[in-house]
């Protein structure tokens, strides 16, 4: 769209080349001129007003001489008002007609139209706003999963996918209903509640509710650090507004999954790929890169950069990938390289990925795209750790696998963590302390590789529960062994958002900190204020 010089309109359309179109539009001098241009300008005004003042800023460049103007600047007010310090608790105002009832996730209300989607092929007819109903949800689903307003599946348990997608995203979910999808009719009004304890209840129909807010701005400090989970990028600097000792756990999936959509290798071996629709598409994802190994290097660094760069300078834990292979075949040119496995969740994943012939190469991107958040951007918070570590000898392996890729440990003060999450990182603690910087109980997988239970299983979701003495006596060693040698050691599992009695466990325990998903961080401060405070009296 251009001035119209010549015409009565103000403006014309013009066609654009298609050699334009794959143009980035800016070059990164003139993203950096803005950038710093916008902390100028944000600077000024914050002197000006004494206070911090986030500002709306626009921008604009001139299409004859090439030159960057700023064209406005005036006080963000609608974040800069909204306080982060308030715990929001949700209840409804009336009874109804309940339909099918299943596992909670979270504590919101959600209401909407229904969507029934049974097959992948159908999500393009979501629309945002609707509520997602659906046998089951992996990480293909992510993209409408983030435009619903909640989410109701008939399979899964407290960690399935769905729950721990819906946790991070801040939306109403209830899993495990059994027959959802056939209860459910697409285009049906319904309520969905999470507000009532563990058990969620869909109703007919939007009933009215309500959510009141309670004031945290005087919340106590607390000796436990009170960390946060994400995973996506969008939206994190908002997150980083809640009282917050950092991030336990940044997932390092969704942005693969969900921005850069491409299968590391897939990517290395472009020119002999057998699948010609994924390298179409993979081919137009990086139709601005010559190299488009480099795609994956700046898209994931751009990722985990963003959420760095929010929480600078307080501790950011980034999880090197743990895609399970199933997962891996799902990415575009994926399946090419990945085997088929019986029982993914025990198999191929992790650590045990990194040093092998046939990934190695893939983990060398993510190596490359760490070391560029680090020494490139500066971002020296953030910390690696490394998932389904199984072995001490495996640890080593891949420290070196590290090193070969120029992430050393203890230079330009990198620390290398390790997820605590099978028991034979409790049995051995000892030997793990001497290879990594500290550690991060998987409560999740902890629980689950501690009393044989496939987590993703409805049949016995039941019998799933951190909170079983088997479990909290693993916690419990681990906390002990790896403070015994000087490390730290937090957890980044769900259980004690779900279980108030859980976070006191932990607390009373000694552990270091308690990472959370964003909309559990507030409450369980609460909790571990209390835990703390009976612990000294």
């Amino acid at each position: 769209m251009v001035y119209d010089v010549s015409g009565s309109k103000l403006t014309r359309n013009i066609p654009v080349s298609q050699s334009d179109r794959d143009t980035f539009a800016l070059t990164v001098d003139e993203i950096l001129q803005l950038a710093n241009w916008a902390c100028l300008i944000e600077s000024h005004y914050s002197q000006v007003r004494g206070e911090y003042t986030p500002m709306d800023m626009e921008w604009a460049k001139d299409g004859i001489t090439q030159e960057l103007f700023i064209v406005q600047a005036r006080p963000e007010t609608a974040r800069s008002q909204r306080s982060s310090n308030v715990l929001q608790t949700y209840r409804l105002l009336e009874s109804g007609t309940e339909l099918i009832t299943g596992r909670a996730v979270g504590e919101k209300i959600g209401q909407g139209k229904a969507r029934v989607i049974l097959d992948l092929r159908e999500i393009d007819s979501f629309q945002a706003g609707e509520i997602l109903v659906t046998n089951r949800t992996d990480p293909d689903w992510q993209p409408i999963m983030k435009k619903a307003s909640a989410i109701v599946t008939n399979t899964g348990g407290r960690v399935c996918h769905a729950a721990i997608v819906a946790r991070e995203m801040g939306i109403p979910a209830i899993v495990g209903c059994g027959t959802a999808t056939k209860v459910i009719r697409s285009g049906q009004d319904i309520t969905v509640s999470c507000a009532s304890g563990e058990t969620g209840r869909v109703y007919q129909g939007l009933i009215p509710y309500q959510v009141d807010e309670i004031s945290l701005e005087d919340l106590p400090h607390t000796r436990t650090k009170i960390m946060m989970n994400v995973g996506n990028p969008e939206g994190v600097f908002a997150l980083s507004a809640i009282p917050n000792d950092g991030v336990g756990l940044a997932r390092m999936e969704f942005i693969i999954a969900n921005h850069i959509k491409v299968h590391p290798l897939a990517l290395i071996h472009f020119d002999d790929l057998n699948d010609r629709v994924a390298a179409i598409k993979i081919a137009e994802l990086t139709a601005q890169y010559e190299d488009k190994i480099q795609f994956f290097i700046d898209n994931l660094a751009e990722g985990i950069g963003t959420i760095a760069a929010a929480f600078y300078p307080k501790p950011v834990i980034v999880r090197l990938s743990d895609f399970k292979s199933n997962e891996y075949a799902n990415l575009l040119g994926g399946k090419q390289f990945e085997p088929i496995e019986e029982n993914p969740m025990l198999g191929w994943r992790g650590a045990s990925r990194y040093y092998d012939d046939r990934y190695r190469a893939g983990f060398a991107l993510e190596c490359q795209a760490m070391k560029k958040v680090r020494d490139t951007m500066g971002l020296t918070n953030m910390i690696l750790m490394v998932p389904f570590c199984r072995t001490p000898a495996e640890g080593r392996r891949v420290i070196a696998e590290m090193v070969a890729n120029g992430l050393v440990q203890g230079e330009n003060g990198l620390q290398v963590y390790v997820m605590c999450e099978l028991p034979s990182n409790v049995i051995l603690a000892d030997e793990f302390c001497e290879i990594f910087d500290g550690f991060s109980i998987g409560s999740n997988d902890l629980t689950q590789l501690t009393l044989g239970i496939d987590r993703d299983s409805e049949l016995v979701a039941h019998l799933f529960d951190e909170r079983n003495d088997a479990v909290k006596q693993m916690i419990s060693k681990a906390i002990q062994t790896v403070h015994k040698h000087d490390r730290k050691i937090g957890i980044c599992g769900q259980a004690p958002s779900d279980y108030p009695e859980f976070a006191k466990f932990l607390v009373n325990e000694g552990i270091d900190s308690i990472s959370l998903n964003p909309d559990s961080v507030l409450k369980t401060r609460l909790e571990v204020v209390t835990a703390e405070r009976d612990l000294t009296n």
